[in-house]
């Protein structure tokens, strides 16, 4: 199975934490990164899921809309910057279709770091913002495939 990490991008400052949407600079990562996504040929997936957060949201919903509109979007749970990796993990040891995912850091670099290493501390990953890890796997048994964010595409 592939699965890949996607941080969200830039997000305006202020609260409510939850309600932060994507910036200017945000949208314009998101262009860059649709645009490479788009003409790769690797980016796949059968399922986008993101937090409930809105910035993770929007971010889920440019990708789809540039990259591949029919691809279903869904919120999903253990997806949130506080949330233990090892569950949202165990939901993906076994799933049988590509996914995306567009959460959060510090989430994101530990359950890289999980899958990858099988210890989420110390993270051995760095998210940037729009960023996207690709893995390979499933289980217990996962390899990075690529890794790429919008200031290495530019």
């Amino acid at each position: 199975m592939d699965l890949f990490l996607i941080r969200h991008a830039h997000a305006e400052d202020g609260p409510p934490d939850h309600l932060r949407p994507l910036s200017a600079r945000g949208r314009t990562q998101l262009k860059v990164l649709g645009e490479f996504l788009s003409r790769c040929g690797r980016f796949d997936p059968e399922e986008i899921w993101h937090s409930p957060l809105l910035r993770a949201r929007e971010t889920a919903e440019l990708i789809q809309r540039r990259v591949h509109p029919s691809v279903p979007l869904r919120e999903a749970e253990h997806l949130t910057p506080a949330d233990d990796p090892r569950l949202l993990a165990r939901r993906l040891a076994n799933l049988p279709r590509r996914v995306a995912v567009v959460g959060h850091e510090p989430h994101l670099s530990a359950l890289a770091s999980l899958l990858v290493t099988g210890a989420s501390e110390p993270p051995r990953f760095a998210m940037k913002k729009a960023a996207v890890l690709a893995l390979e796997g499933g289980g217990s048994q996962w390899i990075v495939r690529w890794h790429v964010w919008p200031d290495l595409l530019a």
